[in-house]
């Protein structure tokens, strides 16, 4: 059935909505559309409603048909002639648009015929081989926004995973075809055409964004092209609006997969006010929960952003002048949902040599007040709710305090030593309590790691780092962190502190024996090169030495 044939099928009046007046068509029923050259009202007396669903029913029909190399062929070069006609009707007759709406109606139903072919991944690359991908880019430039939309949906459905997955290599051929006619920068203009107040038009944006995740998917590589092309920059931008909505979700976790797949994004993301953007949106949740389960997943995943960006040395400084572990702290000490991944941001903030002025700045921010009661209690329920295990939370807690003291000294370090003084040593109590709950943990894991080691006839090093993993999984990091802290605090000079956890495990049988062990293991472990590794191995050994 050729066009003509679709244009004069007259089907049964079967919409199930009430039609609008007597039934004659307006023309934006089908393109609701900002076209440049002709922004009047444009009606299209020849096609109702009803003939338009037989169109779309007709290309359903359609897909059925068996595909070969000849019919994609086929399909681009009828694309390519009514994409061709359409062009020339537009610039003949730019001023008066109801002599080219035939040939747009034609184009789109073209558009739609497509979507076979993301059906037989298999023939992506005749697709390439016919230049069938440059004519689809090209058509993401056309001044109608409906067929526009349905080039989008086309390529969303071509690049989908699961298409993907099925014939991979060919696939990829199509990938690379799309990159070299710079899908991303062609993607961002449309992006910055669509009005999203229109329902088709955010559906199409809801689109584009799964394209890009699509293509990122298929090789991460391409996740530097967000910085290059400018959509790096409109995701931020995007996620300035205040409200709440689905495009915001998807915004949200695409920044995150594009932070994680590129070290470069993530080292850029400072030059252009990413940090502050984050820092923005997510100060919305200092003193108020999300409202679904939605918007709270889109705030976990911008606290995810903020922390894989502040492991680009470049962006701490960023994040200090923003106010950042201000904000942090002002989570801690509202307690709402926002809580636990503050912990979790301060812990990236603070971590390492680029951390020492963050550390500097908590302390001075008056940090260990809101610290410490996250240290001595554990929220329980509210840690969950907030999309954190306790193990989570006492992981973060203890790498910040050893964080702090790594990084701090003087009088600022003094402070953080006398927190566990204070109030009759309450925080070694909380101390020595986490590290035998821990221990004991640690403990039943090894002895089952040593049992199947017996029923081994060899231990490879894959086996090995099968139990490696087994013992993270039980809290072997967060032992390390607190035995850390017993061994920093212990050998600062505090003579009352040693002594207090003697004294506590002493009643529970134990000795500090442990803590010598998993520290002098964790110290091995750092290796030998001449970098700061191996100056905290030196620190820890000496610490080590010093326990009598």
């Amino acid at each position: 059935m050729d066009i003509d044939e679709l244009l004069d099928f007259q089907p049964a009046r079967t919409l199930k909505r009430a039609p609008d007046g007597d039934g004659d068509g307006d023309f934006e029923g089908m393109f609701k559309r900002k076209a440049v050259e002709a922004p009047q009202k444009k009606n299209y007396e020849d096609m109702t409603d009803e003939e338009r669903l037989a169109l779309v029913m007709e290309l359903d029909e359609d897909k059925t048909a068996e595909m070969d190399d000849g019919t994609v062929k086929r399909m681009i070069l009828n694309l390519e002639k009514k994409y061709t006609k359409n062009q020339e009707l537009r610039i003949k007759h730019t001023e008066q648009p109801e002599k080219f709406m035939e040939s747009e109606i034609e184009l789109h139903v073209e558009v739609g015929k497509c979507l076979t072919i993301a059906t037989q991944p298999q023939l992506f690359p005749v697709l390439v081989q016919c230049k069938g991908v440059k004519l689809i880019v090209s058509l993401l430039g056309h001044p109608n926004s409906d067929i526009v939309l349905g080039v989008v949906d086309l390529l969303h459905e071509l690049t989908d995973t699961d298409v993907i997955n099925e014939a991979i290599d060919d696939a990829l051929e199509l990938v690379e075809a799309l990159v070299q006619n710079q899908i991303m920068s062609v993607l961002v203009q449309v992006l910055e055409a669509l009005d999203e107040k229109n329902e088709d038009e955010a559906k199409g944006l809801h689109n584009i964004l799964g394209i890009a995740e699509n293509l990122v998917e298929a090789d991460p590589e391409l996740a530097d092209h967000a910085f290059t092309q400018g959509l790096l920059a409109w995701i931020l931008n995007r996620l300035k609006v205040r409200s709440f909505d689905q495009n915001k979700l998807y915004c949200s976790e695409l920044l995150a997969i594009l932070l994680q797949s590129s070290v470069s994004n993530r080292t850029q993301l400072g030059n252009i006010e990413g940090i502050d953007t984050m820092l923005q949106a997510l100060a919305l949740y200092k003193r108020r929960n999300p409202q679904i389960a939605e918007e709270q997943e889109m705030m976990h995943n911008l606290f995810d952003s903020l922390c894989l960006s502040l492991l680009a040395s470049e962006n701490r400084d960023i994040f200090l002048k923003g106010e950042g572990v201000e904000l942090m702290i002002l989570m801690l000490r509202e307690k709402k949902m926002s809580r636990p991944p503050a912990l979790k941001v301060l812990n990236f903030a603070l971590q390492g040599d680029e951390g020492i002025n963050c550390c500097a700045k908590f302390i001075d921010v008056y940090g260990l007040r809101s610290l410490f009661p996250c240290f001595v209690k554990t929220p329980g329920k509210k840690v969950k709710r907030g999309g954190f295990s306790e193990q989570e939370w006492v992981e973060h807690v203890t790498s910040i305090i050893s964080h702090l003291l790594r990084n701090l000294s003087g009088s600022q370090l003094q402070r953080l030593m006398n927190k566990f003084v204070e109030d009759d040593h309450l925080k070694v109590d909380r101390l020595v309590e986490l590290h035998l709950f821990y221990l004991y943990r640690a403990k039943a894991v090894d002895r089952d790691i040593e049992e199947e080691k017996l029923q081994l006839e060899d231990v490879d090093e894959e086996k090995e780092n099968e139990f490696y993993m087994k013992r993270l999984d039980v809290g072997l990091f967060t032992l390390q962190r607190l035995n850390y802290i017993i061994l920093s605090i212990g050998t600062a000079g505090i003579s009352t502190v040693f002594d207090r956890v003697r004294q506590l495990l002493n009643l529970k049988g134990e000795t500090l024996e442990p803590v010598r062990e998993i520290m002098q293991e964790y110290a091995d472990s750092l290796g030998d090169d001449k970098n700061k590794a191996n100056e905290e191995k030196l620190n820890i050994n000496h610490m080590i030495n010093q326990l009598t």
